[in-house]
């Protein structure tokens, strides 16, 4: 299975439990690995065929703005949800990290992995 990823995306959102986290933007750190048969791309050196990098980015940036969650793990189901939806990769892997959310470390988050029903 080849993988395409994309590290270190940074995405503004409301998210947070408590009422303070609620009236500002906070922002995550995502790490995301899809299953995708690169082959195709690659036989005809076709951007058309391959995973468009900038589209998921565009789709992640949308969903991460309107967003409005209490829970990182909600944030990265429904994230997941709407990734396999729109690009129908068959697999995906996401890590979602929340900078700053524990004084004590340097990050906290979830990490879930995903395919298609």
């Amino acid at each position: 299975m080849d993988k395409v990823f994309i590290e270190g995306l940074e995405v503004d959102t409301l998210i947070g439990a408590y009422d303070w986290e609620r009236g500002i933007r906070q922002c995550l750190q995502l790490d995301l690995t899809f299953a995708w048969d690169i082959r195709p791309a690659a036989a005809g050196d076709d951007l058309s065929k391959a995973l468009d990098y900038a589209a998921v980015n565009q789709h992640v940036q949308a969903f991460a703005s309107a967003a409005r969650f209490e829970l990182v793990e909600t944030f990265a189901e429904h994230l997941a949800a709407s990734l396999l939806s729109e690009f129908g990769m068959p697999w995906l892997r996401l890590k979602v990290t929340k900078p700053g959310a524990n004084p004590a470390a340097r990050a906290v988050g979830v990490e879930i992995e995903r395919s298609q029903p």
